[in-house]
C-alpha cells in the first residue's frame, strides 16, 4: 500500500519539484495556506489528524534571512514553532517527519565543510530560528530526517538566480559580495535526492532499512564550492545560451535583453544589509554518501542543467559528481 504524504510549502521552490515527484511513491495531500495556517497550531494539529500521514514532508519555511531580523517572532513561529507541532502529531501517529534546514546554523568560522558533527552557531535570526526547528523536532524523539541545504535556487519563486537575470536586464555593472563561500544547490535536484531517499524506505520495491534505522541529520548540498560574485557570473555567462522562448527566462527578465556587461567583486562589508552571514557555510556530504549512497552534483552542472530546463522528474536518478573542472566563463570581467 503506498504511504500517505503530508506536504507543506507546495508552492515555494523545493516543495513545488516534490509536489511533482512525490504522487509516484504515495498519496500525497498537499495543503495551500488558506487550508494550513503555519501560525495557528490547531490548524496544523487538525491537518494532520485529518490527513493521518505515515510521513510529513515540511518544505515550509520563512527564508526571507533580511526580515527575520525585524520579524524575528513570526519566523520562529514558522522555522521553529510549526515544525515542532508537526513532529509532535507525527510521534503521536507513528509517522516520520521530513524538514528541511540551512548552512547559516552555522558561523562560518571554518575553512574546510562543515560536517554533521560540528556545533550550530547561527549568527543571525534566521540561522537560530532553523536551528531551533531542529532542536524542536529532535526533542520529540520522532523518527525524522532533517536535510541541511544550501543557497537554494531555481528557476520560480525568488533567489538569487533570479534576482541576477532582473538586474542584469537594469544594470550594465553589478556588484557582488566575493568574501562569502558556500554550494549553491538546485531545488530540482534536492527534491530527486529526497524523493530518492523516500523511495527506498517507503517504496513497494525497495530494499532499504527502515526510517529509524537511519533518523537523523544529514546534509545535502551541491558538491563545491564558490562565492555569490562567481556564481553571478557563471549564471549571466551561461544566461547567454538559454533559449528566450523559455517562459522561466521570459518571466524573470519580463522580456528584457541582458545588458550586464561586467561584475564587479565586493566584500560583504560594502554590502549594506542589515544581516550578519557566514562567511563559509560549506557542507560535506559525506554522511549522505555513506548512508544511502546519494551524492548530488557540482554546483556549476546543477546550474548548467538548470538554465537549460533539463529536469530530474523523469526518474529518481541523481546526478554523480563531476570529475571534469569547468573553469568560470573568461568574459565578464
Amino acid at each position: 500500500m503506498k504511504p500517505k504524504i503530508l506536504l507543506t510549502g507546495k508552492t515555494g521552490q523545493i516543495g513545488s519539484a516534490l509536489f511533482r515527484l512525490l504522487p509516484r511513491l504515495g498519496e500525497v495531500t498537499a495543503p495551500d495556506h488558506r487550508e494550513l495556517d503555519l501560525l495557528d497550531p490547531m490548524s496544523i494539529r487538525r491537518v494532520v489528524r485529518e490527513v493521518r500521514p505515515q510521513v510529513i514532508v515540511n518544505t515550509a519555511a520563512f527564508t526571507a534571512v533580511d526580515a527575520a531580523e525585524t520579524d524575528e517572532a513570526r519566523a520562529r513561529a514558522i522555522n521553529a514553532e510549526a515544525p515542532c507541532l508537526f513532529a509532535e502529531e507525527a510521534k503521536k501517529l507513528g509517522a516520520a517527519i521530513v524538514h528541511f534546514s540551512t548552512d547559516y546554523v552555522f558561523d562560518g568560522l571554518k575553512r574546510v565543510p562543515y560536517d554533521e558533527t560540528d556545533a550550530p552557531n547561527p549568527l543571525n535570526a534566521y540561522g537560530r530560528t532553523k536551528f531551533e526547528g531542529e532542536q524542536t523536532i529532535r526533542g520529540t524523539d520522532v523518527n525524522h530526517l532533517i536535510f541541511r541545504t544550501a543557497w537554494v535556487y531555481s528557476t520560480r519563486s525568488r533567489n538569487f538566480l533570479l534576482t541576477i537575470l532582473r538586474l542584469a536586464t537594469e544594470q550594465d555593472e553589478l556588484r557582488v559580495v566575493c568574501d562569502q563561500f558556500g554550494a549553491p544547490t538546485c531545488a530540482t535536484d534536492i527534491a530527486a535526492a529526497t524523493a530518492e531517499i523516500l523511495t527506498r524506505i517507503y517504496g513497494p520495491c525497495s530494499k532499504a532499512c527502515s526510517i529509524s534505522e537511519v533518523s537523523g541529520t544529514y546534509h545535502m548540498t551541491a558538491a563545491g564550492e564558490t562565492t555569490w560574485y562567481a556564481f553571478a557570473r557563471t549564471i549571466l555567462e551561461e544566461a547567454a545560451h538559454v533559449s528566450r522562448g523559455a517562459s522561466w527566462f521570459a518571466s524573470a527578465t519580463q522580456g528584457n535583453s541582458l545588458i550586464a556587461r561586467r561584475v564587479i567583486p565586493i566584500s560583504a562589508d560594502l554590502y549594506r544589509s542589515r544581516t550578519v552571514r557566514p562567511t563559509y557555510s560549506v557542507l560535506s556530504n559525506s554522511l549522505m554518501l555513506q548512508t544511502f549512497g546519494i551524492e548530488l552534483g557540482d554546483w556549476r552542472c546543477q546550474l548548467l542543467r538548470c538554465l537549460s530546463g533539463e529536469q530530474l522528474e523523469h526518474e529518481f536518478e541523481i546526478p554523480q559528481k563531476s570529475s571534469t573542472s569547468v573553469e568560470l566563463p573568461p568574459r565578464l570581467l
